[in-house]
């Protein structure tokens, strides 16, 4: 006998809605559970699968969950299991990573034992899953370095509001696209996946596909199969020459070496290129520095690195086609004994096999300082020298064909990591996704409506809320640019909007132009519980900010009308920016634009005839300033449909 890893210790259960408890036993076995005082009993079925649907509860526990098979006695149980309020988070690599990712050194003040996860592994094997291996953790204890860190903090918000235990159940998975993470059944009723779902299937039951797995442990699909592509397509580190040339001793002339402002990418630099570049920074250390114990923050280095100080190695991350790392901040210990005052040398062994290298920050966790005395901290930003060591080429990805092991296989996410879910009673959904469907923008429309729709049928719970994140801004900042790709994505995503019950917070404030995971988590948790705290449990807040509506053409310009104005519109820091305007040519010029009442007002004086707007139309409109007065800013839009 046993429970569903939903159902183990310190689970959290929906409240005042039914309540289905699912796990296996003998075939054909009655089987009674018991939640407190709340019970029910089903016989199992042929495979051992029995399913109860408990009364609904009010918020409250904790209770012991108890299943007993009643002619055997055989029993599980699960212990301080609290009934409340429970929500899904999902979609890729913003939402799947942890403080402990994100370099989150002390949580404690966050702390917060009404909040509790569980969190679904990484899983992308052939055939559906009914079960996972996963327990419930804690949300004041060390438990909390592994909780993803959007989903925390919008959890935390609701508890702090509802002041009821909080649960989250965490399936997320970096770099996927949308489609594995919707079913079968979905996809194939859309014409632009019929042809793809079919072909992958025909690749798949293929003999020749398995060939070159054949005698391998198949265990893990996953890891396996990135060890095969990784090895016929990306070169080994040619090896460590450069610390036997000498290029880590303090005393080494580097002054022949090109200068680097970091943080960066190299291929951003003018080095186009993968391979291994050695970096190198004099500083001065104040005396009172001198043998003590310091901690210095490179920042990300993607994607391995061997870091040293005056001459001896510190820390290294890294080896062979390891991947995990390129964008970890790295905090090493320099012992007090390589420390002196005055003139130190840091160098650092950068390699990256794929896409881009460097050392890419973000900036201001590039510090050095005493251990335990950040406040006197240095930064390690600006001009370090370079050398390149090994040119290995400009290496890209190589697709892995779609298959198990490949999280990027239609449907093979939710076969994986949702079905198992299903049908847990839950209130909503939580979604940051996107990134990666940046290539088929214009399909991700229905791809999103289509797996809104295709949850809440799987779920069998009517049109629970749905909210997801708006993309937020990344790469060079621009006003505008008409070969961005983003902003595509970002309109298909608050086209989602229209389905009913659904929310989406949007971040165009709080990105980094050289990160595409953007350290601010606490606002994009925060965005999305605002939406779930006006919608689902019904507190009068303005839940987000304005949304493009419609507009009126007045002869020489065009007036603007938006949802979620709040108190009112607001231009923060200024006058408006990165409104433009065209007219039938759409040929789009810098506009003049002002809030008058609550409407915005676009011209421009080389446009006569205006026929369309566009705003913060860019990967990263940075400086894009329209908020409401509650201080939510406004999602991008534009009025054509050119």
């Amino acid at each position: 006998m046993r429970l569903a890893a939903l159902f183990g210790n310190r689970a959290v259960l929906q409240r005042d809605m039914v309540i289905p408890v699912w796990g296996w036993t003998e075939p054909f076995s009655l089987v009674r559970v018991c939640l407190g005082d709340n019970s029910a009993r089903a016989v199992s079925g042929a495979d051992g699968k029995f399913m109860v649907r408990l009364a609904p509860m009010a918020a409250g526990g904790p209770y012991t969950l108890e299943a007993v098979a009643v002619k055997s006695g055989a029993k599980a149980t699960a212990e301080d299991v609290m009934v409340g309020e429970v929500w899904v988070a999902s979609g890729q690599s913003n939402m799947e990573f942890t403080f402990d990712q994100l370099n989150i050194k002390d949580i404690n003040p966050l702390n917060n034992h009404n909040v509790r996860m569980i969190t679904v592994p990484r899983t992308a094997d052939q055939m559906r899953k009914q079960d996972f291996a996963g327990e419930w953790l804690l949300g004041d204890s060390d438990e909390l370095k592994y909780f993803s860190a959007v989903a925390f903090h919008f959890a935390d918000k609701l508890q702090k509001e509802l002041g009821m235990t909080i649960g989250v159940i965490s399936a997320a998975w970096g770099g996927t696209i949308i489609e594995a993470w919707t079913s079968r059944e979905t996809l194939i009723r859309n014409p632009e996946m019929t042809g793809r779902v079919k072909r992958y299937e025909a690749d798949v039951n293929n003999e020749a596909f398995w060939g070159k797995y054949e005698f391998e442990d198949m265990s893990d699909l996953y890891s396996l199969r990135n060890k095969v592509v990784s090895q016929e397509n990306y070169p080994q580190d040619p090896g460590n020459i450069g610390e036997e040339m000498g290029w880590a001793a303090p005393d080494f002339d580097d002054s022949a070496w090109e200068l680097m402002k970091l943080p960066s990418s190299w291929k951003l630099q003018g080095v186009p290129y993968n391979g291994s570049l050695w970096f190198r920074l004099q500083l001065n250390v104040p005396a009172s520095w001198g043998g003590k114990d310091l901690l210095v923050n490179i920042g990300a280095v993607d994607k391995h690195d061997v870091t040293y100080f005056n001459g001896e190695r510190i820390g290294a991350n890294g080896k062979d086609f390891e991947e995990q790392f390129w964008n970890v901040p790295r905090e090493y210990k320099i012992p007090g004994r390589l420390v002196k005052p005055g003139k130190n040398t840091i160098a650092v062994r950068a390699f990256s096999f794929l896409f881009d290298g460097g050392l890419i920050g973000p900036a201001k966790v590039m510090r050095i300082a005493p251990e335990g005395r950040p406040e006197e901290a240095i930064s390690l930003t600006g001009k370090w020298r370079y050398a390149v060591e090994h040119n290995v080429g400009n290496i890209g990805a190589v697709i892995m064909q779609p298959g198990p092991g490949n999280p990027n296989t239609p449907y093979i996410l939710f076969d994986n990591m949702i079905y198992p879910l299903l049908p847990y009673a839950m209130r909503g959904a939580i979604w940051y996704q996107g990134e990666s469907n940046e290539q088929n923008h214009a399909q991700y429309r229905r791809l999103m409506a289509d797996m809104i729709c295709d949850w809440r049928h799987a779920w069998g719970q009517g049109d629970f809320q749905f909210l997801l994140v708006q993309l937020a801004n990344f790469r060079d900042q621009m006003d505008f640019s008409e070969t961005s790709l983003w902003p595509y994505v970002r309109e298909a995503q608050m086209q989602a909007l229209e389905l009913p019950n659904t929310g989406m917070a949007v971040t165009l404030d709080i990105g980094e132009a050289l990160d595409i995971h953007p350290k601010n988590k606490l606002d994009v948790g925060h965005r999305l519980a605002y939406w779930a705290l006006r919608d689902s449990y019904h507190r009068n807040i303005v839940a987000s900010g304005p949304i493009y509506r419609d507009m009126v053409i007045e002869n020489n310009r065009i007036r603007l009308f938006f949802n979620n104005i709040g108190n009112g519109l607001v231009a923060k820091d200024g006058e408006l920016k990165t409104f433009m305007i065209s007219d039938s040519s759409k040929n789009f010029l810098p506009a003049v634009a002002f809030i008058e009442g609550n409407s915005v007002v676009v011209s421009s004086s080389e446009v006569e005839k205006p026929a369309a707007v566009r705003y913060a139309w860019s990967d990263n409109p940075e400086g894009c300033n329209l908020y409401n007065a509650e201080g939510l800013p406004a999602s991008s839009f534009r009025t054509d449909t050119w």
